[in-house]
This record gives C-alpha cells, sequence and structure tokens, in this order.
C-alpha cells in the first residue's frame, strides 16, 4: 500500500473516533438531564398538576342485616306410599298424576263385592243370635217369675241363664265380626292419607292388586322444610338468635338473584357437630304458599341472626388491601385526602360493605379514581357516575405551552 493511501485511512479513523467521542459525551449529558428531570418529579408533587378528579361519597349510617349463608336442600314435610290394605282388582283411579290432594280425597277404588258379602254375612249372624238371645231372655224371665218359679227346678233355671249369657256373647261377637267386615268394606276406597302432590301411580285400573302393593307416593309441600349445614363457628350466634326469638329465613336460587321464599323461620339446630366436617345441620320451615320450593331442590340459604343498629356503610371498592391492613382514602375539607385505615365488617348487598372500625357516618370517602392517589394529593370530588368537566380552550393552550410546542421540540418541519 502506498504512503498516500496510509494517511488518508488514518484521517479518516481520527475523525470517526471523534464523532463517537461526541455522541457519547452528548447522550450522557441529555441522559443526566433526563434523571435530574425525573428525580424532580419524583421528589414532589408538580406544583402546576391540577387536582386529581375522583368519585366521592359519603360513609352512611344505616341498619346492617347480619346473615349466616349455606347450601340448603329442599325435603318435604311428609312423604306417604299409598297402598291398598286389602287385596282385589283396581277398579278406578279417581286422581291425576302431579294433582295437588286433601287429605280424605278419595284416590282409587277396589272391587268391593267380596268385603260387601262379608259385612252383610256378619250382620246376619248378628240379627240371628239377636233372635235367639230374645227368646232365651223370655224364657228365662218366664221360667224365673214369682208364679212359675215352684214349678221350674233349679237346674233349669239356672240353664235358662247361663243360655242367654250365652247367646249375648254371640251377639257381641257377631257385632265385632261386623265391625271388621265393614273396615275391610271401607278400605275398598282408598282415600289420602295427608295433603300433597300427588306422583306418578305405579298401577293402573283393572290390575289385581294384594295389600301393601304401591299405587302413588303423595308429597307434602305445605309447608316445607329445608335442610343445611353450617360451621360450628357460627353455632353460638345462631343459638343465640333462636334464643332471642324467631329467626327469619330466606330461600334463594342457586345464583342468588332472587328470592324463591321469604316467609321461612328457623325450626331446629341438630344437637350434633360433624368431627368430619366441622359443621352442624340445621332445618328451617316455610309455608310456601306460592310453590316456590320443590322436594329435592337445591336452594342458597340466608338466615338473619341479627342486626347492627347505625352501621356505617361504604362502597365495596373504596376499601383498599395494604399489606397490613385496610385502609380508605377520606377527602379532607381542603380537598386533600389522607389515608386512614378501617376494618371490614359484614357484607350489605352486592355492592357495599359495613365498616366496624376506623371511619365515621357522613365522611367522605373516595370510591373511584384512588389509584391515582397519594397522601396529600388535592382532588376533584365528583358525584358517582359524573364525569369531569371538559378542559377550556385556554386550559389547553396553557398545557400546550408548558408542554414547550408539543412535538416541535425534536425541530418543526424544515
Amino acid at each position: 500500500m502506498s504512503r498516500v493511501w496510509k494517511i488518508v485511512l488514518l484521517v479518516v479513523a481520527v475523525l470517526v473516533l471523534a464523532v463517537v467521542g461526541v455522541r457519547v459525551l452528548g447522550g450522557g449529558k441529555d441522559k443526566a438531564g433526563g434523571h435530574a428531570g425525573a428525580g424532580a418529579r419524583q421528589g414532589g408533587e408538580d406544583p402546576d398538576a391540577g387536582p386529581v378528579p375522583v368519585t366521592v361519597v359519603a360513609a352512611a349510617r344505616q341498619d346492617v342485616p347480619v346473615y349466616a349463608s349455606a347450601l340448603g336442600t329442599v325435603t318435604a314435610m311428609n312423604t306417604v306410599t299409598v297402598s291398598p290394605q286389602i287385596g282385589g282388582q283396581l277398579m278406578s283411579i279417581n286422581f291425576r298424576e302431579g294433582q295437588e290432594v286433601k287429605q280424605g280425597d278419595l284416590l282409587a277404588r277396589i272391587d268391593p263385592r267380596s268385603a260387601q258379602a262379608s259385612y252383610d254375612q256378619a250382620v246376619a249372624a248378628k240379627r240371628q243370635n239377636e233372635a235367639l238371645l230374645a227368646t232365651a231372655r223370655s224364657n228365662y224371665q218366664r221360667s224365673n217369675a214369682p208364679e212359675y218359679r215352684q214349678f221350674v227346678a233349679r237346674t233349669d233355671l239356672d240353664t235358662q241363664r247361663n243360655q242367654v249369657s250365652q247367646y249375648e256373647s254371640a251377639v257381641a261377637a257377631n257385632e265385632a265380626s261386623a265391625r271388621a267386615a265393614q273396615v275391610q268394606l271401607q278400605y275398598t276406597r282408598i282415600t289420602a292419607p295427608i295433603s300433597g302432590i300427588a306422583g306418578i301411580r305405579a298401577v293402573d285400573a283393572g290390575n289385581v292388586v294384594s295389600a301393601g302393593t304401591a299405587l302413588v307416593t303423595l308429597t307434602q309441600i305445605h309447608p316445607i322444610h329445608v335442610l343445611f349445614n353450617l360451621p360450628e363457628r357460627q353455632l353460638g350466634d345462631v343459638r343465640q338468635a333462636q334464643a332471642a326469638g324467631k329467626v327469619p329465613v330466606a330461600a334463594l336460587d342457586r345464583a342468588d338473584s332472587h328470592v324463591l321464599s321469604g316467609d321461612g323461620t328457623l325450626d331446629v339446630v341438630d344437637n350434633l357437630i360433624s368431627a368430619d366436617s366441622g359443621t352442624f345441620k340445621a332445618r328451617a320451615i316455610f309455608d310456601n304458599t306460592g310453590n316456590g320450593l320443590w322436594p329435592g331442590q337445591f336452594v342458597n340459604v340466608r338466615m338473619q341472626l341479627r342486626t347492627i343498629s347505625g352501621g356505617v356503610v361504604i362502597p365495596t371498592q373504596a376499601v383498599l388491601r395494604g399489606p397490613d391492613s385496610e385502609y380508605v382514602y377520606v377527602v379532607q375539607g381542603d380537598n386533600t385526602v389522607k389515608m386512614q385505615t378501617v376494618r371490614s365488617g359484614v357484607e350489605v348487598g352486592d355492592s357495599q360493605v359495613q365498616i366496624a372500625e376506623g371511619l365515621k357516618g357522613g365522611e367522605r370517602v373516595v370510591s373511584e379514581g384512588q389509584f391515582r392517589l397519594k397522601p396529600g394529593s388535592r382532588v376533584t370530588a365528583l358525584k358517582p357516575g359524573e364525569t369531569p368537566a371538559a378542559p377550556t380552550e385556554a386550559e389547553l393552550k396553557a398545557a400546550e405551552q408548558k408542554s414547550g410546542g408539543g412535538g416541535r421540540r425534536g425541530g418543526g418541519p424544515r
């Protein structure tokens, strides 16, 4: 390589090193300036920054019911399988499947002719013995009369008296047989032993049935029971509420969206806590006038244990959870916020919570927008559903001037 080319290459290398050094030194200054600006922003709130718009609600005082909730199962108060008590041909079915029947209603009829014949035979035997008893009494009374007693042997008189007793016993036996035959005759009419809903029948008319053949099952739904389990830690509260009076219970659908029946009361608390699950069983009774509950149905049980008088209630989303405790942002008189430690109590509906400690009624708390806040931040209080007002043209121009002309900092079009 010639000497000229070596000189050219040396000059190019020097120029490249000079350009790289200038850029490195300029970038360090820019970064240092950027870090300094960020540190200034982190060191404190920009005095020119405006207040933060947030939604603010006042803590309300109201009576707060305390509930115990559980998953329950609807069970019939009484379930009876209807069966005939005598055998015979089933003549008719006198109910519709799914029909609500009353106690004593006719459900089915069995051929009564055999039972009727037995009853008539018992009645005829009774009449026969009653006639023989009347004759025996007349003979004995005549023989025992003063004017005939001296002509009748004492042995014959005793025989006549015993014959009267014999026929009296025969009449009594015939009367018992007649009553038994009458009962058998009544069994040919199968009636409802309870009021309830008739299920699907198991036998059709025309079949020959015997005693014990299942015809239909009746299920009582007025009133009706709901069984549920509660954790043992709530046993004291439940027993205390039960001792204070009637404990209202409501049955809700599986989604807790609406009440199926709200007229229930706590009926009984079981006398045993399950060692396996750590729960105890309880039962509620419902009038179920609207037929909202059905045997075998799963429901959510809500039992009111007590009422907190004058509880402090705020929206659930206003409560934030820190590493050590719960807290809310309270808006002070100068529209700045402070962090207030609280302790949540029971839930109130789906969107509110009762505050057990740390908050007073009437204090204003931030329910939306609190994640942009820190203690001492200045806020613009908005009502729930309210949106901040649109910025004016003067405010937009001031913001643009503050930012140094927007996008022209890097150089405008040339």
